[in-house]
């Protein structure tokens, strides 16, 4: 009877109700069911021979038990049953976990020794490979993404297990293989919730020839009505006529909002298409982001800039908390802002601008060809491999990609006033621009990789300011108006996150963005292969 009300309250506690993100109602309890029944909870001896095939760590952790087994006690194998089954709401597969063979085993209640030792190593496995995937993900970024450099994570088990088993903590372990940050179980309140919601299927698509506004009387009306009111930006009740009317904008207005579009109401073809999403293709959106945020660092650190890319914001936290937020330019889907982890090392007031190779091949080779005036517009030197500088008259565009490209600081320069330095492979950093009305535009994948940040003087005081209380931003623009190129060094650790993650909850309710590199499929197909 005990060990039933255990059993129940673990139950309770790992699949309790979430709530929905509109009406704060509980929704109902995913349900995992675990078989009752159990073979003899008794300790046996398993045949060294049996792990032949079996990992490093696998087999010294049973020699430094004798082979003997581990999973004798019933509360700790049905307990690690139960974080099987609730991997579904991690966006995993449970029998990826081996959790229909396990438990047609946990039910035969007349297991011969081999069947024994078998379920044993079975079990053992299965603990491993799901707390292996809950810590680092179920793949690889490296092997789906050529341009993401994560920081690489490593996870000892064996200690874990031990714990779990000595202390029958196999559902803390798990939970705290979990990656601890908020916006992970914002997605797993995202799936639960995504899970309560009704069959989809009958919707019609909205199809949009010209922008739908106030007051107009479409029959695309009822279809937009009907979309809004099945994810519960629209009430029911304000449903029912054609009339695209005050209600029906303001839902609109908030389904943008929830998409990252400029909330005007207006329903044009942007809106139209995210509206058409079914709800099969927001759960794989939702899957495909908890496997990020696995691969992702546990620890952001004390002081951290975080881009999320496909929401063109950059966050400053300090100690947890969220001091700023800027929006940002991130590159065009051709010239993608790479995922990295990396630490701020200086910045350059008055920054010069050394022209990248794809800049050099794309941009700078042919518009130099058609005019030479463009080096003198630009503001840009040119040098030759023994750095001397050769005037545009003496520049031979058969040789382009031999030059180095130097734009002079100043208002015109690319980078803008100040940059913000970090070591990595692709040459990005955060900097100013000379294009600040970009920043108005809901869509702002527009530059070249690099990360181009909305009032930067205000990031850099807050960084600076933790090195010397007199930095501030009165004191940077002194500098600018020198006019000369100065870094500054930092002494405290600044880390650099540069992410991507197109799907999440807060107190709106779900939030997506567009996939804007087209990263999300594939990744959804390697999770289900």
């Amino acid at each position: 009877m005990i060990s039933k009300v255990l059993i129940t309250g673990f139950t309770l506690l790992l699949l309790g109700c979430a709530k929905d993100p509109h009406t704060g109602k509980n929704l109902p309890a995913a349900k995992a069911e675990v078989i009752i029944l159990h073979p003899n909870n008794k300790t046996f001896t398993i045949d060294s021979s049996y792990f032949s095939k079996e990992t490093a760590e696998i087999k010294s952790y049973y020699k430094n038990k004798n082979y003997n087994a581990l999973w004798a006690n019933e509360s700790d194998r049905k307990t690690l049953l139960l974080c099987i089954a609730a991997s579904k709401q991690d966006g995993l597969q449970p029998n990826d976990y081996n959790y229909n063979t396990l438990a047609a085993f946990e039910k035969n209640k007349s297991l011969s020794g081999k069947e024994s030792m078998a379920y044993d190593l079975l079990l053992t496995q299965s603990f491993y490979k799901l707390a292996l995937h809950l810590f680092k993900g179920k793949t690889e970024a490296t092997g789906i993404y050529e341009d993401w450099a994560l920081q690489q994570k490593e996870l000892d088990i064996n200690p874990l297990l031990e714990e779990a088993l000595n202390n029958h903590t196999v559902d803390k372990i798990m939970d705290r293989c979990r990656p601890p940050h908020k916006m992970y179980e914002s997605l797993r309140k995202s799936l639960a919730y995504l899970n309560s919601l009704p069959d989809d299927s009958n919707l019609e698509k909205i199809i949009i020839e010209e922008s739908v506004k106030e007051n107009d009387s479409l029959p695309q009306v009822i279809l937009i009505k009907k979309r809004l009111t099945y994810w519960k930006d629209l009430e029911v009740s304000d449903s029912i006529t054609c009339v695209y009317d005050v209600k029906a904008i303001e839902a609109v207005k908030k389904f943008q909002q929830r998409h990252g579009f400029y909330p005007d109401g207006v329903v044009g073809k942007k809106t139209a298409e995210a509206l058409n999403i079914s709800l099969e293709e927001r759960k794989e959106q939702v899957i495909v982001n908890l496997e990020r945020w696995r691969w992702f660092t546990h620890d952001f650190g004390q002081s951290a800039v975080i881009i999320n890319i496909p929401d063109y914001t950059l966050a400053f936290v300090n100690n947890n908390d969220t001091i700023a937020t800027h929006r940002v330019v991130v590159g065009k889907p051709d010239r993608p802002t790479p995922v990295l982890d990396s630490k701020m090392n200086y910045l350059v007031i008055n920054p010069t601008w050394t022209v990248p190779p794809t800049i050099l091949e794309k941009d700078l080779t042919p518009k130099a060809k058609a005019d030479l005036n463009y080096f003198t517009e630009n503001n840009m030197r040119i040098f030759d491999k023994e750095n001397n500088e050769v005037s545009p008259e003496e520049w031979n565009p058969k040789l382009a990609d031999t030059y180095r490209y130097v734009q002079n600081p100043g208002n015109s320069n690319a980078l803008g006033n100040i940059k913000f330095n970090y070591y990595n492979r692709f040459s990005v950093y955060l900097h100013d621009t000379n294009h600040r009305e970009m920043f108005s535009r809901s869509h702002r994948a527009l530059s070249s990789g690099c990360i181009r940040v909305q009032n930067p003087l205000e990031l850099a005081e807050k960084i600076l300011s933790k090195e010397d209380s007199e930095w501030n931003t009165d004191k940077l623009n002194e500098m600018i108006a020198e006019g000369e190129t100065e870094k500054i060094y930092l002494k405290n650790t600044n880390n650099v996150h540069q992410l991507y993650w197109t799907a999440w909850m807060d107190k709106n309710g779900l939030q997506f963005r567009n996939d804007i590199y087209n990263l999300d499929k594939v990744l959804y197909q390697k999770l289900r292969n």
